[in-house]
């Protein structure tokens, strides 16, 4: 399926060059001027080093709008203009150590011999004081984006309010005010040939399997891109394969990331998006929420259980209704059957279209709901399920029974904490109750055999898809279904191989 794919889409895509662009030549202004020709925002003062009477010449260059325009005033070019400062340096290399050594008043210096580095730098926000040969650049870069917000995904009714941002260095520092380790450990690159989006690969060093966080590592350094601008850009290169079921867990929550990282999984956060990926996404996993851990332990195991008896019923009940009044009338019971035979005597359409048409225009009116401003969306809802969907059933276009089962799937599969999962279990319910119409009972049945096959071929980083269903583990199948109280858990999850078993959180 994958080189099918492939295949298809070959002719729409083109050859990339270099992943990293060079730019030829010495560090000089001159160099730096034609790497950004024609931008508006580009920079470039001529400045004599030492003030009026100084005799070494420099430029100093930044982009407007990147950098903190005071800072660059007082740190930089105050003391690099001040009279005297400058009076043992003979030529642009001496001037250069005395700046990286601690002349300019800024806590963060680096030489660049290269103009890929400096461009680099001044792209990544800072301000750079260019000689001819090397350059000095500090990190004045101005603070970008909103501040930290309450989650909007992911709704803490007992925990922390603080979400992502889409700064990646505030979102290190909202999991570092947690993991108070030495051992957590940022290991940042830069994805995307054009945009250089910086990407911080975390893990806490020593329990972390180190395989998976250097395999997480390898795929960031494989991508090939124009910009990795989206969460999609970074999913579909770093898993192997195009699954619509969540390899990866996606979090906005601060708290799970850092809970998370403690039962020994790798986490990877990106500039510009305020979510925070976790490897080895098990379904077991995506199907507990942060708030497990803050409330009695016999509520959240009812809690769990709740939720995947409703991941069930999401994707199994339409197509079991669909095959059970279509072929197998025979295994309802009497009443029953009388009252939906009742509820479809003066409706003039099938079963099967029925039901597909109201899945559809369940899925129409999800979408309107999400796409739409907030107060429209709400509005569009309430239409469409009060509205229209009332003044269907008492026209006779669909039967009162079919309605009932559509949208009670519908709520089930709004119970699962992960969206992407949902996404998935929307499309399995299609296809099982399409199966359920062609073949009735035995097209269930197969469909949910390779369902459960294609599912047990799935894994995350080395560890399977649903461990630890398919792996005979008694406790670690008790551990899923419910959720054990805390000071009985001794021992981080098996299945993520972590260097330390132990757990001492």
């Amino acid at each position: 399926m994958k080189s099918m794919l492939e295949r298809l889409f070959r002719g729409h895509t083109r050859p990339h060059p270099e992943k990293t662009p060079r730019f030829p030549g010495p560090v000089s202004p001159e160099g730096l001027a034609r790497i950004f020709e024609n931008c508006g925002d580009f920079t470039l003062r001529p400045v004599r080093v030492g003030g009026a009477r100084g005799r070494l010449e420099a430029a100093l260059c930044f982009l407007d709008g990147l950098v903190d325009g005071e800072a660059v005033s007082a740190d930089v070019l105050r003391p690099l203009t001040e009279e005297g400062r400058f009076g043992a340096a003979e030529n642009p290399e001496e001037a250069a150590e005395l700046l990286a050594e601690g002349l300019a008043w800024f806590c963060s210096a680096r030489k660049r011999c290269s103009l890929d580095a400096l461009a680099a730098d001044i792209l990544d926000g800072c301000c750079a004081v260019v000689f001819r040969g090397t350059a000095v650049t500090f990190e004045t870069r101005k603070p970008q984006g909103r501040g930290v917000e309450k989650s909007e995904l992911e709704k803490a009714v007992k925990g922390a309010k603080d979400a992502f941002t889409e700064v990646l260095r505030v979102n290190t520092a909202l999991v570092r005010q947690r993991l108070r380790s030495p051992d957590l450990r940022l290991v940042e690159t830069a994805v995307g040939r054009r945009s250089r989006t910086r990407v911080a690969v975390v893990y806490i060093d020593g329990l972390t399997d180190r395989r998976v966080a250097e395999e997480l590592k390898a795929r960031l350094d494989a991508v090939d891109i124009d910009g990795a601008l989206t969460a999609g850009s970074l999913e579909e290169y770093l898993l192997p394969r195009l699954s619509p079921f969540p390899q990866l867990s996606v979090t906005e929550r601060p708290d799970r990331f850092a809970l998370e990282l403690l039962e020994g999984r790798a986490g990877l956060l990106a500039d510009g998006l305020p979510l925070g990926f976790l490897t080895q996404g098990t379904l077991a996993r995506q199907l507990k929420v942060t708030e497990d851990s803050a409330v009695h332990w016999l509520p959240a195991s009812l809690l769990t259980l709740l939720r995947f008896g409703a991941m069930l019923l999401s994707i199994l009940l339409p197509a079991l209704y669909v095959c059970v009044t279509v072929y197998h009338q025979e295994m309802l019971p009497a009443k029953l059957m009388l009252s939906v035979i009742r509820s479809k005597q003066d409706v003039p359409f099938s079963t099967a279209a029925e039901t597909l048409g109201m899945l559809l225009s369940f899925e129409l009116l999800q979408e309107a709901g999400l796409r739409l401003p907030k107060s429209v969306g709400e509005t569009v809802s309430i239409i469409g399920a009060l509205i229209v969907g009332q003044s269907a059933v008492e026209a006779k276009v669909v039967s009162p029974i079919v309605v009932i089962v559509v949208a009670l799937a519908g709520i089930a599969g709004y119970t699962m904490p992960d969206q992407d999962l949902s996404a998935a279990l929307r499309l399995c319910r299609f296809l099982l109750t399409v199966l359920s119409l062609l073949l009735g009972l035995f097209g269930l049945t197969a469909g949910l055999i390779l369902l459960t096959w294609y599912l047990c071929t799935l894994e995350s980083f080395g560890t399977a898809w649903l461990a630890p269903f398919c792996e005979g583990d008694a406790a670690g199948l008790l551990r899923s279904l419910l959720r054990p109280p805390l000071a009985w858990v001794k021992e981080r999850p098996p299945e993520l191989h972590p260097e330390n078993e132990r757990n001492q959180k």
